[in-house]
C-alpha cells in the first residue's frame, strides 16, 4: 500500500516516521520526498491494519494529514514518460551521460518492425553504425538540428537535445529524435498552404470555362499520372494542380511546389533531388533529402517548367520513367512514388521545335492537360472575385468592407488584365489598404496598365535594329518583342548572363534562357 503524508515543514520529522515503520517491522519498499509531502510505498501493509497505523502516523509531530495513493510520484511520472513517447509518431532515443539507450519509443520499434527489441544499455552510436556518433553529439552540446543518419534500412534527420541536471546544468545525456523525409514533407507542405479554402472551392468563377475547368479537374485529379497545366502568368496554375491533389487518392500525402524559374540550375537540382554529405561546400552535414523524397506519396508541383535548363530536364525524364533518381553527390540509387504535375505560361511545342525544351521530356509530362483560362474570358467573374478580395483584404487590415461603385464595377469588366488573377488581387489589395473611403471608385484601382491598349503601327516604337516593328499579333508575341529589344539593348552594358541577370533582379538560369531564345550574346 502507497501512503501520502501531508507534514509541516520540521526538522526531524522524517526520521520518526522511518523509526515507527520500523517499529511495526513493516518491509519499506521506497520513500520519496517532496515539500510538505512524505511518500511511503509499504507492500506488507493491509488494509485491516491501515486504521492504526493512520493513527499512529498522525501522533507523529507536524503529521496533518494521511490519504492513501495509487502511485508513486516517481512511478507516476515514469507512466506519464511511457505514455507520452508511445503517442510520438517519430522514433525517440533517451540517453545517459554515456550515449547508451535507457529508454525507446514505440515508434523506433514500429520503425524496426521489432515488438520488444533489447536496445536499453546499448549505445545508440552501435544502433546507428556510426561510431563517432556520440563524440559528434558532445561536441555540439547536444543540441542539432538535422544530421544524416540510417536506422531500420532507411536515411533519417536527427534532432538531438541535451539533458541537464537542474542543479549544477550539466549534461546528463538527451534525446535524440528521427524524422523521416515524409514527416518534413508534411511540414513543409502545412508551410507551404496559403489558402483558406481547398479543392474545387479554390477555382472561383460562375462562368462557363471556370465550370469545364472544374469539372475536368476532378476528373483529372482521379487519374494518377503527370499532368501539365497551361495558362498565362497569373491565371492560377497552382491553384488547380494543388485542386487535384486534393482530389486524388494523394490528399493525405505532401503537396509540395518548386519554381523553376526562381532558382539558378545548381540549387533547383538540390531542391528537388537533395544532395548527399559533403555534395558542395556549405552543404548541411549528413545531406539533405529533395522535394522528390519528402512528398513520397504525394505530389510535386513543378512550376514555370519552361524554364528548367535541359540538364534538369533529362535528370527529371530519367526520374519519371521508372519513379528513381541520385541525390546531388551520392552514389545510392533512391525510388520514390510521386506524381507529377507541371505548369508552365510558354509554348512548350513551339521550344520543342526550336530546341529549347525536349521532346521526349514534353510528351512524358503532357499526358494529361489542363488549360487555365484567362481572365479577359471570364466574363462576370472579374466582379466576383473582385468583391471576394475586397472581402479578403479588409479583414485583413481590419476595416470596414469598402463597396465597389458602379464606376469601377465597369471599368473592371473592360479592362484587359494582362496579368490575369494576380494583376487583379494586388489591384484590389492597394485599392483596400491605402483609400478609406467607404466606396471604391475607378481611379482608385489605377487600371491604367490593366486597360493599355496594343500601340497602332504608326506609332509602334522601333525595335533594336532601328525600324518601326508592326502591330503584333497576340500578347506572347508582344511580351517576347518587348523582351528581346529589352535584353539587347541592356546586353552591351551588361555582357553575361549574371551581370545582366542582377541588373533586372532575376535568376541567372531565366536570363540566360531567355538570351539563348533570342539569340543575344551568341557567337
Amino acid at each position: 500500500m502507497q501512503l501520502r503524508l501531508i507534514t509541516e515543514d520540521r526538522l526531524g520529522i522524517t526520521y520518526e516516521v522511518l523509526a515507527l515503520i520500523a517499529k511495526r517491522e513493516l518491509d519499506l519498499a521506497t520513500m520519496e520526498m517532496g515539500l510538505h509531502n512524505i511518500y511511503l510505498n509499504v507492500p506488507d501493509l493491509r488494509p485491516a491494519a491501515r486504521a492504526s497505523i493512520e493513527a499512529e502516523l498522525l501522533a507523529v509531530p507536524g503529521v496533518q494529514r494521511v490519504e492513501p495513493l495509487q502511485l508513486m510520484p516517481g512511478e507516476a511520472r515514469r507512466q506519464q514518460l511511457d505514455i507520452l513517447l508511445a503517442s510520438l509518431a517519430q522514433p525517440v532515443f533517451v540517453l545517459d551521460r554515456a550515449g547508451q539507450i535507457v529508454m525507446v519509443s514505440k515508434a523506433a520499434q514500429r520503425a524496426a518492425r521489432q515488438r520488444s527489441p533489447e536496445w536499453v544499455g546499448v549505445p545508440l552510436a552501435a544502433l546507428l553504425r556510426q561510431p563517432e556518433l556520440w563524440q559528434s553529439l558532445l561536441a555540439a552540446g547536444c543540441e542539432v538540428s538535422s544530421m544524416e543518419v540510417q536506422f531500420a534500412g532507411r536515411p533519417w534527420l536527427l534532432y538531438a537535445s541535451p539533458l541537464l541536471e537542474s542543479e549544477r546544468g550539466t549534461l546528463s545525456g538527451a534525446v535524440v529524435t528521427l524524422r523521416d523525409a515524409a514527416w518534413l514533407g508534411e511540414q513543409a507542405a502545412h508551410l507551404q498552404r496559403t489558402q483558406p479554402e481547398g479543392g474545387l472551392k479554390a477555382l472561383m468563377g460562375d462562368s462557363g470555362v471556370m465550370r469545364e475547368l472544374r469539372a475536368r479537374t476532378e476528373r483529372m485529379a482521379a487519374v494518377d499520372a503527370p499532368l501539365l497545366i497551361l495558362g498565362e502568368t497569373g491565371t492560377g496554375k497552382e491553384l488547380i494542380a494543388r485542386a487535384c491533389h486534393e482530389l486524388s487518392p494523394r490528399a493525405s500525402a505532401p503537396f509540395l511546389a518548386l519554381n523553376a524559374a526562381a532558382l539558378p540550375e545548381s540549387l533547383a537540382e538540390s531542391e528537388l533531388f537533395g544532395y548527399a554529405s559533403g555534395a558542395f561546400s556549405g552543404a548541411q552535414r549528413g545531406g539533405k533529402p529533395g522535394l522528390l523524397e519528402m512528398a513520397h506519396g504525394g505530389t510535386v508541383f513543378l512550376d514555370e517548367i519552361g524554364e528548367m535548363s535541359l540538364y534538369l530536364q533529362a535528370k527529371l525524364l530519367r526520374f519519371l520513367n521508372d519513379g528513381s533518381f541520385r541525390r546531388v553527390g551520392g552514389e545510392r540509387e533512391q525510388k520514390v512514388d510521386v506524381r507529377v504535375i507541371s505548369a508552365t505560361h510558354r509554348p512548350l511545342d513551339q521550344m520543342v521545335a526550336r530546341g529549347e525544351f525536349r521532346e521526349d521530356l514534353y510528351y512524358r509530362l503532357n499526358v494529361l492537360n489542363l488549360q487555365a483560362p484567362p481572365l479577359r474570358a471570364r466574363g462576370d467573374d472579374v466582379l466576383l472575385l473582385a468583391e471576394h478580395f475586397v472581402a479578403r483584404f479588409a479583414r485583413q487590415v481590419g476595416r470596414e468592407e469598402p463597396a465597389l461603385s458602379p464606376g469601377a464595377r465597369e471599368a473592371l469588366q473592360h479592362a484587359n488584365w494582362p496579368g490575369n488573377v494576380r494583376q487583379l488581387q494586388n489591384m484590389i489589395f492597394r485599392a483596400v489598404t491605402v483609400s478609406d473611403k467607404a466606396l471604391i471608385e475607378a481611379e482608385d484601382l489605377e487600371l491604367g496598365s490593366a486597360t493599355a491598349k496594343l500601340v497602332p503601327p504608326a506609332a509602334a516604337p522601333a525595335g533594336s535594329d532601328g525600324v518601326a516593328s508592326a502591330e503584333p499579333a497576340n500578347w506572347e508575341m508582344a511580351l517576347a518583342d518587348f523582351e528581346r529589344g529589352l535584353l539587347a539593348r541592356l546586353y552591351p552594358a551588361y555582357p553575361s548572363s549574371r551581370k545582366l541577370a542582377a541588373r533586372l533582379g532575376l535568376s541567372h538560369s531565366v536570363v540566360a534562357g531567355k538570351l539563348r531564345r533570342y539569340g543575344i550574346g551568341s557567337k
